[in-house]
């Protein structure tokens, strides 16, 4: 009776300890199959963060590229009306100089003096058009980071 009692108690230990190992098993797997699924978003997460990155920076070359190629413009048209090749086309009113005679005050426009910026406003325009091409670049580049970025 007493070896019986014996493997009976053994076999009610090793039965309560593979059901607690049974119980272990099911926890470490649904844990693993929760880090999987974790890990799996974290990796799509990641690509598509890189998607992201990627059109960030391929808008930023672009738009820098088309501003350096529009003050590359700038300059040259700041060098041409340095030299006298081009000229700037100023709509304006011209005063007419002082008639030195009655004739003279009856002939109008030919009297008058040219129209011309002076230096400074000159280099002010020039400035201008420079940050114009900059802001429009940036204006540019962010609606196309809202459009192909962050509207994705």
């Amino acid at each position: 009776m007493r070896e019986g009692t014996f493997i009976l108690v053994l076999c009610l230990v090793a039965w309560f300890g593979f059901d607690l190992l049974e119980g272990q098993r099911d926890t470490a797997r649904s844990e693993r199959d929760a880090a999987l699924f974790e890990a799996s978003g974290l990796r799509e997460a990641a690509r598509i963060s890189g998607e992201m990155l990627a059109e960030r920076d391929a808008i930023d070359l672009q738009r820098s590229l088309e501003l350096t190629h529009e003050r590359a413009e700038n300059d040259a048209l700041r060098l041409d009306v340095a030299a006298g090749r081009k000229r700037l086309r100023v709509t304006a009113t011209c005063s007419t100089s002082m008639p030195t005679s009655a004739s003279a005050s009856a002939s109008g426009v030919a009297d008058a003096v040219a129209a011309e910026l002076t230096a400074d406003a000159r280099q002010d325009y020039f400035t201008l058009r420079d940050q114009l091409a900059l802001s429009r670049q940036m204006i540019l580049g962010l609606q196309d980071h809202v459009r192909r970025v962050c509207l994705r």
